[in-house]
């Protein structure tokens, strides 16, 4: 499971007429510690704002984040409630789960929420809201950042570096 971390940044821009303009925007990762959740929130955010200051991080429950594949860059937290039947009580128990999910409005929040939930006739979305969060980045494990960049094992780096060195020294 997944642990989300809702970074918030501030950092000052210059507007058109000349004085600046301090700004707030909201990032959210995934990581495993908050010291990986603060490394992870530099590298996603430090290659478009250059003097940003970090000004919080918290941990955001959430059980799931779903990536729609509509190009909507507005990301929506819905509440869902779980139903079911504790036998010891016998009495029906709501259990309520947050969930995220990007879409153009809120009818769509609720179209991909049904689609997504399936078949399941044991739910109910109670609350749909606009969140601040402009990117939301999931963790991507390093072999599949190895395949994906032009990365080799330093082994083979340093075995073509002797093998130049030894080619060199022969000539």
């Amino acid at each position: 499971m997944a642990t989300w971390y809702l970074g918030k940044i501030r950092y000052q821009r210059e507007d058109e007429a000349g004085s600046l303009k301090t700004i707030n925007e909201a990032y959210l990762v995934d990581a495993v510690s908050y010291t990986e959740a603060e490394a992870r929130m530099f590298e996603v955010v430090a290659s478009n704002t250059p003097d940003f200051q970090l000004i919080n991080l918290a941990k955001m429950k959430l059980s799931e984040v779903f990536f729609e594949e509509n190009g909507s860059e507005i990301w929506y937290k819905a509440k869902v409630q779980y139903i079911t039947f504790d036998e010891k009580t016998q009495k029906e128990k709501k259990v309520p789960h947050m969930m995220l999910i990007n879409a153009d409005n809120p009818k769509d929040v609720y179209e991909a929420l049904v689609k997504n939930l399936g078949n399941l006739n044991d739910y109910l979305i109670t609350d749909i809201n606009l969140t601040t969060i402009l990117e939301v980045c999931p963790y991507v494990p390093e072999n599949e950042l190895l395949k994906k960049g032009n990365f080799r094992p330093v082994a083979e780096v340093l075995a073509e570096q002797e093998t130049k060195l030894s080619e060199q020294a022969n000539q």
